[in-house]
């Protein structure tokens, strides 16, 4: 609900039209233009109907002569049920599809807890005690982290653009600490896996490896945003919402190239079930665990694939800003997490002090002259 105030010349304690309106319509949705003592307001009465925004134009006139209407938040009456169903309205299809998973699977859990809670009621001890209920049902700091996001977007939106509230109470609650994951394929892992996988797994295993995709970007991938000639691949549904180029290597391009001559012309997606439909994501980890299973290797995600490939890069001293947009981070901050330096691409870094000429006896020389 938007609230404009302008100071303006009447009285203290009259009331007035702005250029003669009251009332006017703006899509659909009634508005009051109000002037009263110096200033005057032009708010969204949130609804079509004349008779009924009439009413509430009423309302604010009475508050307006009580001096209420001012010493309140405009959305003091909406409940958290109501913000998180115009947050899933208006914002969620604006995000990634994974996100939009994400948003409905954590929008359930807070929603049995704060519901029909009035958002000016909900506090920081509040989202606290929630946190504590979801540590007692057994779930992650990750989660917990993940449903904070989403309830500290909400109430942003709500705060800075439909102007319902003052504050949000979230940036009072911190985050949880994460256990960081920190795997990936070594050389030895990665040829027993492809050993004991089927040929469709193995193909989508080299593909990731060789191109960092996330699981829905990869099986998402379609042939109109394939382009051979120029060795290039568009992901077009991204989780920064931004599409990105991705250029092929001849591992993933002869993968790609061997896939064209067997394309099914009614399904423009590259990789495809035996029914010639998409991949089922729990097909896939399924059939991951199967062929870990066979080839003695534990606790691997299917992104861990994608951690790999940004290691693997890292290791052999690839630019991390390049890395970055690659991976299609939003900062490189996010992408130090995917990448590791193993004992001798370090040692590189320490050879360029003996190329230049820097004597690190010089040290031993001189190590006694601060003792006492």
């Amino acid at each position: 609900m938007k609230t404009t105030i302008m100071p303006n010349s009447g009285h203290a304690d009259t009331f007035g039209h702005g250029k003669g309106v009251a009332m006017y319509k703006r899509g659909g949705v009634w508005w009051t233009n109000v002037r009263y003592g110096d200033k005057r307001i032009q708010k969204s009465l949130e609804t079509g109907d004349k008779k009924l925004a009439r009413a509430i134009e009423a309302k604010i006139k009475i508050e307006l002569a009580e001096g209420k209407f001012f010493d309140k938040p405009v959305g003091q009456n909406k409940t958290f049920k109501d913000m998180m169903e115009k947050f899933m309205k208006e914002h969620t299809p604006k995000v990634s599809v994974n996100t939009q998973k994400s948003y409905l699977v954590s929008s359930k859990h807070l929603l049995s807890y704060f519901n029909d809670s009035k958002l000016t009621a909900i506090t920081p001890k509040m989202i606290s005690d929630y946190k504590i209920l979801r540590y007692n049902e057994g779930v992650k700091s990750s989660t917990i982290n993940r449903e904070r996001v989403l309830l500290s977007k909400a109430f942003n939106l709500a705060m800075k653009e439909w102007e319902w509230i003052k504050d949000n109470p979230v940036c009072k609650v911190p985050k949880e600490k994460e256990n960081k994951r920190d795997r990936w394929l070594s050389e030895d892992e990665e040829k027993r896996l492809l050993e004991n996988s089927p040929q469709w797994l193995r193909d989508i295993i080299i593909f990731d490896l060789h191109t960092g995709l996330r699981q829905d970007e990869l099986l998402s991938l379609q042939w109109g945003r394939v382009n051979l000639f120029n060795k290039t691949i568009i992901i077009q549904e991204t989780k920064s919402g931004k599409p990105r180029t991705i250029p092929l290597l001849e591992t993933a391009l002869t993968i790609l190239t061997e896939k064209a001559k067997v394309r099914n012309l009614k399904n423009d997606l590259v990789f495809l079930s035996n029914a010639m439909t998409k991949i089922d994501c729990h097909n896939l980890i399924r059939a991951l665990h199967t062929a870990m299973g066979k080839a003695g290797i534990q606790d691997l995600h299917f992104h861990d694939l994608r951690h790999t490939f940004a290691t693997r890069l890292a290791q052999r001293g690839y630019d991390i800003g390049k890395i970055s947009m690659l991976l299609g981070h939003y900062n490189i901050s996010m992408t130090q997490r995917y990448t590791h330096h193993n004992i001798e691409s370090l040692r590189d870094g320490m050879q360029v002090l003996e190329k230049s000429g820097y004597n690190l006896a010089t040290v031993e020389e001189n190590k006694n002259v601060s003792n006492v």
